[in-house]
């Protein structure tokens, strides 16, 4: 009984000094925070704002597109590089003659 007793009181004592750990760590960490958001910029002022062009807002372009043709190797064990490719990193599409956009009917596929 004695021992059962003693080793209750080494759990209860473990468990205290453990959360005031826990405490101590949480307050550092709130502390810390505080500290470093101190150091930060200031937010922006209402007249540093990003505001809308004086011609009005920007419109959004919708056209259609034609998508270009993927060159096919000499060999079909041949592998194509990214420098064989056509566009070098500009877009890779241009713009269709045909602006009409294709609608999705009964029946289409």
């Amino acid at each position: 009984m004695e021992m059962s007793a003693s080793n209750g009181a080494a759990v209860g004592v473990f468990a205290l000094v453990v959360g005031l750990i826990v405490v101590v760590a949480l307050i550092w960490a709130v502390r810390l925070g505080m500290r470093t958001r101190r150091r930060e910029s200031a937010p922006p002022r209402p007249e540093e704002q990003p505001r809308l062009p004086e011609s009005g807002p920007v419109r959004e372009l919708q056209e259609m597109r034609e998508p270009d043709e993927v060159p096919r190797a000499k060999d079909e064990s041949e592998r194509l590089t990214p420098h064989q490719l056509s566009g070098g990193g500009t877009s890779g599409s241009r713009r269709s003659e045909d602006q009409k956009r294709r609608r999705w009917g009964s029946g289409s596929a």
